[in-house]
């Protein structure tokens, strides 16, 4: 009788814990329709129409939230648009579905890098280069975007600030 209330306590967490796994889908039960969206999208994107092809990302995403190809396509949108803080937030995304997608982690890597977060994209490097048995192509291609990123200068605030003009004043008759 005493161990009742832990009994039912632990028999309902593994229970949800057990519908949790059960409710996710593979890649290959991603929803049609989401897939058509995206493959949409990837030609809007390659034709340079960014923001129409964010749009039918985020719709691709609407139809099927465990699309995690469209949250790195719409990552590359990011990216491409010069927005690598939110190319960061949807390969993170993408990561939460699949941790070890070498893609999206490279991606998010190279975002960091387009940051400053150098750091960071080496811990991206480090986990692909555990989850790659060979040299992968996007180990190589973090690699070189990292040595890319190191030796770039950092700018402070103060070497982007204009210097003041000084002018002489103008003498009155």
């Amino acid at each position: 009788m005493r161990f009742s209330p832990p009994v039912l306590a632990l028999s309902l967490a593994l229970l949800t814990v057990a519908s949790v796994g059960h409710g996710q889908r593979p890649d290959s039960k991603i929803l049609p329709q989401s897939l058509a969206l995206m493959a949409q999208a990837n030609q809007l994107s390659a034709a340079g129409k960014f923001d129409e092809a964010a749009g039918l990302l985020e719709t691709a995403l609407a139809v099927d939230p465990r699309n995690r190809g469209a949250f790195v396509a719409l990552a590359r949108v990011a990216e491409k648009q010069g927005l690598p803080g939110k190319a960061i937030r949807f390969y993170r995304e993408a990561l939460l579905i699949e941790p070890n997608d070498i893609a999206a982690l490279a991606g998010q890597g190279e975002a960091m890098v387009a940051k400053g977060a150098i750091t960071k994209a080496k811990e991206n490097l480090a986990r692909i280069k555990q989850l790659c048995i060979a040299a992968c192509p996007e180990q190589q291609q973090l690699a070189v975007a990292i040595e890319k990123g190191s030796a770039a200068p950092v700018m402070s605030a103060q070497a982007v600030q204009p210097k003041p003009v000084v002018t002489e004043p103008v003498k009155q008759q």
